[in-house]
């Protein structure tokens, strides 16, 4: 059997609260090496824009993406967020390294194409550059990747943080055996939103449809679903979804939404 790779993505909300992100940083050190963060943005962009007099703009969760916006998250999630989460990980003896898609090229894609809604500098995956990703890895080093990618003419595109989780594992799929934790604030996916205990411990294909149906399901879990059934379509071993407190016990498969083909 191959060697097991732990892609983990750590969601905006963890990201805004230190104390949360502190404590999720330091169980995602312990965890076995090779290992993978992806992590979110959280609402410093939104923070920093508003400084700089610069509108934010949001369409069903979906941050627009202008030329102006498109600079602070540049700042934003490829500096100030991801350096921050390299240097704590440095502080817990885990060899990091900070990086956009664009660096070593390891994550390209498209502009997105305007349809109804014109989301500016957003690009959708083309390509992982599993090759890469895989050398920094035997260099004994950590990616910690910012939502950022870039386009085969230069672009750096905003890039949502799920999708590049979901893509970089099913690329690394053909090297390791790869478990794909999705982390957030909530202990995983919930039957009743008000309640926090209502965890949904198991899905599959058929019982996430009817959730979506009934309503049970619905706004943004889906394209975490979504991404996550993709992946296993694709070669990866196991997704699991749950409380950024509970990763260690997710590694160990006692905690959160664990996703599944049948």
């Amino acid at each position: 059997m191959s060697q097991s790779l732990y892609v983990v993505k750590i969601g905006g909300n963890v990201i805004d609260n230190p104390d949360a992100c502190s404590r999720f940083l330091s169980d995602f050190a312990k965890i076995p090496f090779p290992k993978i963060l992806v992590h979110g943005g959280g609402k410093v962009a939104t923070q920093i824009a508003a400084k700089l007099q610069i509108e934010t703009q949001m369409v069903e969760g979906r941050r627009i993406t202008d030329k102006p916006m498109l600079d602070v998250v540049t700042m934003v999630y490829g500096g100030l967020v991801n350096k921050n989460l390299v240097a704590q990980l440095q502080s817990y003896d885990c060899n990091a390294i900070g990086l956009t898609g664009a660096d070593g090229g390891i994550i390209r894609s498209i502009k997105r194409p305007v349809k109804t809604i014109d989301y500016g500098f957003v690009g959708d995956i083309e390509e992982v550059n599993d090759n890469q990703v895989k050398a920094l890895l035997n260099s004994e080093l950590v990616p910690v990747i910012a939502p950022l990618t870039y386009s085969s003419d230069g672009l750096l595109l905003n890039t949502n943080a799920d999708t590049m989780a979901s893509a970089t594992a099913v690329a690394m799929a053909r090297h390791y055996e790869v478990n794909l934790i999705y982390c957030f604030e909530k202990k995983g996916v919930l039957s009743d939103p008000d309640d926090e205990d209502a965890v949904i411990t198991s899905l599959t294909p058929e019982n996430y449809a009817e959730y979506k149906a009934s309503g049970v399901i619905y706004k943004g879990m889906i394209p975490k679903l979504d991404n996550a059934f993709a992946a296993l379509n694709d070669g990866v071993g196991r997704v699991t979804i749950c409380h950024a407190d509970e990763l260690i016990k997710a590694v160990e498969s006692l905690a959160g939404t664990s996703i599944s083909l049948s």
